[in-house]
């Protein structure tokens, strides 16, 4: 039986310093409990057509843009359990459909179009399959996250992400955490994923450090990064 879930919340983002990250994580300590999976090693493979043509769309802010992508926690092998992730974004408002299945078995479906299960998560991700010609993987980032949930609403959560490296050849999560920096040694990406409002003890702090929202995409700076040298291979 496969694992299949899905989420629909906003995933607000903040670029913190060091200084700033210790001091919230001092605060934390009243409010939030960190996740038992917490800390991990993440690892993202994006698949996208020749052209890249769902980042580019992407990096265009339009109303509606969706990712493929599949995931693993650590380095994998053929049998570990990795996640067929689908996520789409509507009007500011995050939608992830993912299922659960050995990497072999995900890379055979993704790149060969294999139904694999007759559920709805399955068909949402076997259209994008067929909607977009030629999906392949383009770029494959790692980063290291530390994740919490607040004591008093699980559904709110807050994620922490540093060495966050991107290459674009070796695809393959089997094959090591590395590649090429994303951020600086004083930039650590928060994440706040909430269905609701964000709570005021944490309103509070980003208004007395001066932290506010930004718009960043691991896989649209690698991206960029890509067309500023040529499309050229790096790590």
């Amino acid at each position: 039986m496969t694992n299949q879930m899905i989420f629909k919340r906003y995933e607000i983002k903040y670029m913190l310093n060091r200084q700033q990250y210790t001091a919230l994580r001092s605060l934390m300590k009243n409010y939030m409990t960190a996740d038992p999976h917490s800390p991990s090693t993440i690892q993202s493979l994006y698949f996208d057509t020749p052209d890249y043509l769902l980042i580019r769309h992407s990096l265009e802010k339009p109303l509606y843009k969706e990712k493929l992508r599949l995931r693993s926690y650590g380095i994998a092998s053929p049998e570990t359990p990795v996640f067929v992730e689908l996520k789409k974004k509507y009007d500011s408002i995050v939608y992830k459909r993912r299922i659960e299945m050995p990497e072999s078995q995900a890379m055979d479906y993704l790149l060969h179009n294999h139904l694999v299960y007759d559920s709805q998560i399955a068909h949402e991700i076997d259209y994008c399959l067929r909607t977009y010609r030629h999906l392949a993987p383009k770029v494959l980032l790692s980063y290291e996250r530390e994740a919490f949930y607040d004591k008093f609403n699980p559904d709110f959560r807050m994620t922490f992400d540093r060495n966050i490296l991107w290459r674009n050849n070796n695809l393959d999560l089997k094959s090591g955490i590395y590649g090429n920096p994303i951020l600086n040694d004083n930039q650590i990406l928060l994440e706040v994923k909430t269905a609701g409002a964000i709570p005021l003890w944490l309103v509070h702090f980003f208004s007395e450090q001066k932290i506010y929202k930004t718009s960043f995409s691991k896989y649209g700076t690698a991206y960029q990064t890509i067309m500023k040298n040529g499309g050229f291979q790096y790590a």
